[in-house]
């Protein structure tokens, strides 16, 4: 991952000579960068009238109740004053008559919308359309739609407008495969064709390649199954494709056979077969992809998965061709070597390993994971200098890696077990500037007395949560499809934005980052969140640049930290006296907000309620006819048992998010072998690497929502839209 240099905490051997009187370095100012909507959107209409994102009193309503907006609504509609508001409430107000069936007032706000709202006049023909057809009056009906194709015969729109006059005259749907093969409208022809005449290889083909839903995936098993002998290469690359981007990895390898022979295609029939638990098979296709590409990126990681699909000296012999060929893949490679050295009992030279690993590759997250280990090996044997100095090394060479925050906020903690207080400040502080968003800001911010909370503390406290009122300017997609998101208009504007996209074979930042709000909105939120969380994995330069921009802005944070639910939350935790963002904060690793989601042992619902548990408390409480797939049901049990565990442990919010995952008498037993008088090295001590991972991520969560949802910790973090 590429990303600007983070500052230095003062090396190791400043600390040192200030032992001895001498003065430390400074702080480094961060380069100021621009802003999202700066980066990735135009932020105006089509004809640069309007700035899409500027102080409306409609966008306020945009998810409101029709019947609770209209008569704010019809004020801004019958404004005098021409503006952005009052064709926008106009709009608003004929989609919701639309809704009910009273397509004559609908009539009403459509009559010229298109003039007055031009960056959305396709939509005002298709609705003064569909106003007609309420009305009886089908001519005048095909006559609008037909107006809407002359007019913008490019727009995705006219899809939707062909599809409505298809099912007066057929023609009109050919017309729709061809021109729009990309639109949801244009599937949804092609489905209902192939409903008739099952054999049609063109539409299967077309919704192989062109639809994203999980539904194509029975077209893709039809091709395979009934038109094998007819498929060309590149017919089965859109089949193989398909099936890899939907985890079906088995099908996607018997595809990658007679897709065009390529390095991707190579690495990934095999990789298909490696993970589907078929290793012979596995194992002689990595070996076919080098023999064939012996120079390809992918053959680096071909030979490191053989040597996990190897033992010994034949391992090794392919780890030793990755780190003399493959730099990219050099540092995992000599991880790997030096961990069969030492299950082969040859410590001289795995220990010679690793340090080749800190010597060529110093800014690898291997070598930075390699110097936690180091240092925290020195802290265990109370060398706490060692261990700082090891630490210091990641925070200069690994700043971006997955433990610098952490070993930022340790050598914070290390630093005041020797008294340099002022170096464990700046260590803290370090850690809150540079990686905000961690566990480990948290723990930082705990140690420089700010009002966040602690484990034993935290529970009690009720921060105020204020959210957006609007929704945000999606980076991605066209000036329509984001004057459509910021209304409401949801399936219009999920239709547009696939009709725009369908087509890419991969998304950029924006438009992946948009794709996972659009995914939020229709209540998939584990999805739109994997979706947002997986940018920072982009390869190229520029999209990392892109990624980097992106996450600086408060609309980032809280698509990834999303707030479904707030009532039900809010509601129960203040019955329970818990604090809301830590309850949301749990909800999110549990479920990420998923109603129906359930475990592979049976947990179910936001907060992965076992059903034996629920049935107990249910009875404690009363609870009859209740289901664990309701959210209020589901929440109103999952806070009875986090406040049950709280009491358990007198209130210490650790150990009891601890028993909420592992059970209380796992945490009995940590508690009686483990010091609790420090909380994080208890943390780091506890030997279930499920459990310590999800203590910290719950409460990294809590923190993530404080800082974004709280107002007063926003403005203190840095966090509000400036």
């Amino acid at each position: 991952m590429k990303s600007k240099k983070k500052k230095n905490l003062t090396p190791i051997f400043t600390i040192i000579l200030i032992i001895a009187g001498i003065l430390g370095a400074t702080w480094l100012t961060p380069k100021l960068v621009d802003t999202w909507s700066e980066i990735f959107s135009s932020r105006f209409d089509e004809k640069q009238e309007y700035r899409l994102d500027a102080p409306s009193q409609v966008l306020p309503l945009a998810k409101v109740e029709p019947s609770a907006r209209k008569k704010q609504l019809e004020a801004i509609a019958n404004s005098k004053e021409k503006s952005l508001d009052r064709a926008r409430a106009k709009y608003l107000l004929a989609s919701d008559l639309l809704t009910e069936y009273k397509g004559g007032e609908a009539l009403g706000y459509l009559n010229r919308l298109e003039r007055e709202y031009p960056l959305l006049a396709p939509y005002v023909l298709l609705r003064r359309g569909r106003a007609y057809e309420l009305t009886n009056e089908e001519k005048k009906a095909q006559k609008t739609w037909l107006e809407l194709i002359e007019k913008y015969p490019n727009s995705p729109v006219a899809a939707d407008a062909l599809f409505k006059l298809g099912n007066y005259e057929p023609q009109y749907w050919q017309q729709a495969i061809t021109s729009f093969p990309t639109h949801p409208r244009t599937h949804d022809i092609a489905y209902k064709l192939l409903k008739d005449n099952p054999q049609q290889l063109n539409l299967l083909l077309l919704l192989a390649k062109y639809d994203k839903s999980y539904k194509s995936n029975e077209i893709r098993d039809r091709l395979v199954k009934k038109h094998y002998n007819e498929l060309q290469p590149e017919n089965w690359q859109v089949i193989a494709d398909g099936y890899w981007d939907k985890g079906l990895y088995k099908k996607a390898s018997d595809a990658y056979k007679n897709a065009p022979v390529t390095p991707q295609n190579l690495y990934r029939l095999a990789r298909g077969y490696d993970v589907s638990d078929q290793k012979s098979i596995a194992k002689s296709s990595y070996q076919n992809l080098i023999k064939k590409f012996p120079e390809a990126p992918e053959t680096g990681l071909a030979l490191r998965r053989l040597a996990n699909l190897s033992q010994g000296e034949e391992a090794l012999s392919y780890l030793n061709q990755v780190i003399n060929k493959f730099p990219e893949e050099a540092p995992q490679a000599l991880v790997q070597k030096a961990s069969i050295l030492a299950n082969l009992g040859r410590y001289a030279q795995a220990k010679q390993t690793r340090e080749t690993l800190i010597s060529k590759y110093p800014n690898s997250d291997e070598a930075a994971s390699y110097r936690w280990q180091v240092a925290r090996s020195f802290a265990k044997s109370r060398d706490y200098y060692s261990a700082w100095k090891w630490a210091q090394e990641i925070t200069t060479n690994n700043p971006d890696s997955n433990v610098a925050a952490k070993a930022a906020f340790w050598i914070g903690k290390w630093a005041k077990i020797l008294n340099q207080n002022a170096q464990s400040q700046e260590a803290f502080e370090y850690a809150i500037e540079n990686y905000p968003q961690s566990y480990y800001a948290w723990r930082s911010a705990v140690q420089l007395g700010w009002k966040v909370g602690d484990f034993t503390t935290v529970r009690q406290l009720t921060p105020d949560v204020e959210k957006p009122k609007v929704r945000p300017l999606p980076p991605g997609g066209s000036t329509a499809f984001q004057e459509l998101f910021l209304l409401g208009e949801d399936q219009d504007a999920i239709d547009l934005f696939q009709a725009e996209t369908n087509s890419k074979n991969e998304l950029s930042v924006a438009e992946q980052f948009t794709e996972g709000l659009l995914q939020q909105i229709q209540g998939n939120n584990l999805q739109g969140i994997n979706l947002i969380w997986s940018l920072k994995n982009k390869e190229s330069e520029k999209d990392q640049q892109e990624w980097e921009i992106l996450r600086k802005s408060p609309e980032y944070w809280q698509a990834l930290f999303p707030f479904p639910y707030e009532d039900i939350i809010l509601k129960w935790s203040k019955e329970r006296k818990l604090n809301p963002l830590l309850v949301t904060g749990l909800i999110r690793q549990e479920s990420r907000f998923e109603p129906e989601i359930k475990s592979p042992v049976g947990a179910t619902g936001l907060m992965q309620v076992m059903p034996a548990t629920g049935k107990e408390v249910a009875s404690q409480i009363n609870l009859k006819n209740y289901s664990l797939t309701n959210p209020n049901d589901n929440v109103n049990l999952g806070t009875w048992y986090l406040d049950f565990t709280h009491n358990n442990y007198n209130g210490n919010s650790m150990l009891a998010v601890a028993s909420y995952n592992a059970g209380p008498g796992n945490v009995s037993n940590w508690v009686a072998k483990y010091n609790l008088n420090d909380f994080d090295e208890f943390v780091e001590n506890i030997p279930f690497r499920e459990t310590k991972g999800y203590v910290e991520t719950v409460f990294g969560n809590y923190w993530n929502y404080l800082r974004i949802y709280n107002p007063e910790m926003s403005q203190k973090i840095g966090l509000s839209k400036k």
